[in-house]
């Protein structure tokens, strides 16, 4: 099998020849790892034997796909958000909307005549087509995208005083990822349409899950209508507590969630199976914030074949991932312990690592 029929297969809940692999490693994670096996940052995915290509073209790659090389370093998006690298990552120190009144962010302008340039970001990931089962990731979708224009305080101030203000400026950000979706579903032979908002802490939700399903749900629900009437699968990613709104995500039509953070109120992984697992697949779930940083090699190896065994009972229907992206206090061996589980060889790992190196060299 190759990593297409792979990932297809086990969403479908059919019998592979491995367990698929998507993970998301720390920046400073990903440049040890390359340092370790002599390659590129850019070419860690594909030596560690991941299974799906899959790139940002909405505000996410502002956050993702802009790499700053100190920590400090700062850069203002086509949003008008203003990025700056703290602790390895882009952290927001700039919201363009936080202050204006409602009348003016009523005239907020979204960089449409951006959209062909962000739709472009696609190449790269399309080159792997034929191998590799390929997304487009169109987050952050509704509420995330308002936040990070409004700042967290202001656009949950505007859900609750006034809603109506707020139902607009919401459905402007879902029509932004909505004619992202459209582009790319038309532009592109893809195998899932990546969806996302954190609309959760660890404990419980930011909102109540009534005021979810009033403001959020509808626009989400037009997003992920793009992907269903191309028959590609729908992925959907939040962390947090999120499980009072698990059916109407499935309600609205996504096939897998994403990433299963463990350690938060009533995300228990097996729960998820038993509750939802014959509607909704799976990716993610091994804990990142104390099995994987301080566990033992033989902690990690239990865990993750526990957390396998328990995610493919039925047949399939799970990616492994971990919960969040892999930190960089992780030791090498948790690491290679993990994927070992998953049918991934540090073996393997070190000969694609050498091809890797020798393509590099011929080209």
């Amino acid at each position: 099998m190759n990593s297409k029929q792979r990932v297809h297969a086990a969403l479908r809940r059919e019998p592979v020849d491995r367990l698929p692999v998507f993970m998301w490693f720390h920046p400073e994670t990903a440049q040890r790892l390359a340092r370790l096996l002599e390659i590129p940052v850019s070419g860690v995915a594909e030596a560690m034997g991941d299974d799906v290509r899959m790139t940002w073209v909405n505000n996410n790659y502002a956050m993702e796909g802009i790499v700053h090389e100190h920590e400090g370093e700062s850069h203002v998006d086509i949003w008008g958000v203003q990025w700056t690298r703290q602790y390895g990552f882009n952290q927001i120190t700039g919201f363009p909307l936080a202050q204006s009144s409602r009348d003016d962010v009523l005239r907020y302008q979204f960089p449409v005549s951006h959209q062909d340039e962000l739709l472009r970001l696609m190449l790269p990931v399309m080159a792997h087509q034929q191998d590799y089962f390929v997304g487009c990731d169109v987050s952050p979708c509704v509420y995330e995208m308002y936040w990070r224009l409004r700042g967290i305080e202001m656009a949950l101030l505007d859900m609750v005083e006034a809603p109506e203000f707020a139902n607009e400026m919401l459905k402007r950000c879902a029509d932004f990822s909505l004619q992202l979706s459209v582009g790319a579903v038309e532009r592109y032979a893809l195998d899932w349409l990546w969806t996302g908002d954190d609309v959760s802490s660890q404990l419980s939700m930011l909102m109540s899950p009534t005021t979810w399903r009033k403001l959020i749900k509808p626009h989400l629900a037009r997003i992920v209508a793009v992907g269903k009437a191309k028959g590609l699968w729908v992925a959907h990613h939040c962390c947090g507590a999120l499980r009072p709104i698990i059916p109407d995500l499935i309600e609205i039509g996504i096939d897998v969630l994403n990433p299963i953070q463990c350690n938060c109120t009533g995300m228990e992984a097996f729960e998820l199976k038993a509750e939802f697992g014959k509607q909704l697949a799976f990716m993610g779930g091994v804990d990142t914030q104390d099995l994987l940083p301080t566990g033992t090699v033989d902690e990690v190896r239990r865990a993750t074949a526990r957390l396998i065994e328990g995610m493919t009972r039925d047949g399939g229907g799970y990616i492994l991932a971990a919960s969040h992206t892999i930190p960089p206090e992780t030791p090498d061996e948790n690491i290679f312990a993990m994927y070992q589980e998953a049918g991934i060889a540090r073996e393997a790992i070190y000969d694609r690592a050498a091809q890797i190196r020798k393509a590099a060299i011929r080209a």
